[in-house]
C-alpha cells in the first residue's frame, strides 16, 4: 500500500505555537487516481525546507494533520489523467513539482484571493511530497533537469523558486545582472546558496555574511569574491573593504533573517537600493530607519513565486547546468521515521550547507546515513 509520512497531534490537541514538537507518524493512504488533465507521479526524493520544521513548532499558518508532508519532490509519472492531450509524452517523464498553486504569472502576487497554497501538511492543499504517490495537473510540473539527480532534483523546487524572486524579481535585472553588487546575508541555507548559484551565474559579484567562517570559506568555493562574520563588530566597514577597486557600495542585500538589515543595510547599500526578504528569522517585526528613506532605499518583502517565475528557474538551471548544493541525502523507507527524523535533526542544529533530502524510490532502502 502506498505511504505517506503526516503530522501527529499531541494529545489530540493543537498545541501552542512555539512551545510544541509533533512528532512524524507513517500511515497508509489511498492510491490515487488521476481524472481530468492530472498525472500519476511515483516520487523518488524529497527534501526538507525550513517550512516543514515550523509546521512541526506550530509557527506556519494552516497546519493539516490530514495532509502528507513535503513542498519539494521528484519522480516518474506512471499513469495519466484521460483528459491528457499527448499521455505517452508523460509516460516515463522524470518531473518536479510547483510547490504552490494559485499563483500563475501576477509579479504583484498570487491572482487567488485566498493566496497561494503551499504543498504539504496544508489545510486548504491535500498534496504532499513525503508519500509515495502524488497527483498533479500536467500543467504544473515541469521536466526535470536532464543534469540534475534525484537528490538534486528534489532540492530545486521550494528553495530555487524563493531564490530567483527574491533575486530576479526582487531585486531587480538591473541590481543582479552582470557587473551588479550583491549581498546575501546568512549563507549556507538551502535559499541563500541558490541565490548565491543564480547570482553568479548571471554575473553579479556576491559577497556573503555567517556565523561560521566554514560557510563563508564553501561560499567562496561556490563562487563568492568574499564574506564576513556577521558576529564581528562593524562587520559592515570590514564587507566594504573587500569590494573591487571603485565599488562603494551595494546594488541590493538579499536578506533572509530581518532584525536590524535595514539599519545595517543603509551603511553599505548605494543611494536607491533594494533591500529584498524572503525570511524573517530572527524576528517578525523589522524597524525601517529614517536613513533609510533620505536615503531612497527600497526594502521589499517577497515569498515563494508563481507558475511562471518558477519555468524561468527551472529554464535557467538548464541552461546554466546549476546544481543545488545538497548538504546530506537519506537513502530510506518512508516508513522509517527515526531516519526521517534525523534530518529535521540537522536543520534545527543550523549544521547543514545546503538541501537535506531523502531518497525512498528503492524499494526496501535501509537507512544510509
Amino acid at each position: 500500500m502506498p505511504r505517506g509520512v503526516f503530522l501527529s497531534p499531541i494529545d489530540d490537541k493543537p498545541g501552542k505555537p512555539g512551545q510544541v514538537y509533533y512528532p512524524l507518524v507513517q500511515k497508509t493512504v489511498p492510491q490515487p487516481t488521476p481524472t481530468g488533465t492530472q498525472l500519476l507521479i511515483k516520487l523518488t526524493a524529497a527534501s526538507l525546507n525550513h517550512r516543514d520544521l515550523f509546521l512541526r513548532q506550530h509557527l506556519y499558518p494552516g497546519l493539516s494533520f490530514d495532509s502528507p508532508l513535503g513542498s519539494d519532490g521528484v519522480g516518474i509519472v506512471v499513469s495519466t489523467g484521460p483528459d491528457v492531450r499527448y499521455p505517452s509524452q508523460w509516460q516515463g517523464k522524470r518531473v518536479i513539482l510547483n510547490p504552490a498553486s494559485g499563483w500563475l504569472e501576477d509579479p504583484d502576487g498570487p491572482e487567488n484571493p485566498n493566496g497561494f497554497q503551499a504543498l504539504g501538511a496544508n489545510k486548504l492543499e491535500p498534496r504532499g511530497t513525503l508519500q509515495d504517490y502524488v497527483l498533479a495537473d500536467e500543467s504544473e510540473v515541469e521536466e526535470a533537469p536532464a543534469h540534475l539527480t534525484d537528490a538534486e532534483a528534489a532540492a530545486l523546487p521550494l528553495a530555487g523558486l524563493t531564490a530567483w524572486r527574491a533575486l530576479v524579481t526582487k531585486a531587480g535585472e538591473r541590481n543582479s545582472r552582470s557587473g551588479a553588487t550583491v549581498l546575501i546575508t546568512g549563507i549556507g541555507g538551502g535559499v541563500a546558496l541558490f541565490i548565491l548559484s543564480f547570482a553568479v551565474a548571471r554575473g553579479a559579484n556576491v559577497y556573503v555574511t555567517s556565523s561560521s567562517d566554514e560557510k563563508i570559506k564553501k561560499a567562496i568555493e561556490l563562487g563568492a569574491k568574499g564574506g564576513v562574520n556577521y558576529k564581528e563588530q562593524d562587520w559592515e566597514k570590514s564587507l566594504l573593504s573587500q569590494l573591487p577597486e571603485g565599488r562603494k557600495a551595494f546594488d541590493a542585500i538579499i536578506d533572509g533573517a530581518g532584525g536590524d538589515i535595514v539599519e545595517r543595510g543603509v551603511k553599505i547599500l548605494k543611494a536607491g537600493g533594494v533591500i529584498s526578504v524572503y525570511g524573517m528569522t530572527v524576528g517578525p517585526k523589522m524597524p525601517f530607519t529614517v536613513h533609510a528613506f533620505l536615503k531612497n532605499i527600497e526594502v521589499r518583502g517577497t515569498s515563494m513565486g508563481s507558475r511562471k517565475e518558477f519555468k524561468e528557474m527551472v529554464d535557467f538551471v538548464k541552461e546554466k547546468k546549476i546544481r543545488p548544493v545538497v548538504s546530506r541525502v537519506l537513502e530510506a523507507d518512508l516508513s522509517n521515521i527515526a531516519a526521517l527524523d534525523s534530518l529535521f535533526d540537522d536543520m534545527k542544529a543550523g549544521r547543514q550547507v545546503g538541501k537535506l533530502v531523502i531518497e525512498f524510490g528503492k524499494e526496501n532502502s535501509e537507512p544510509k546515513l
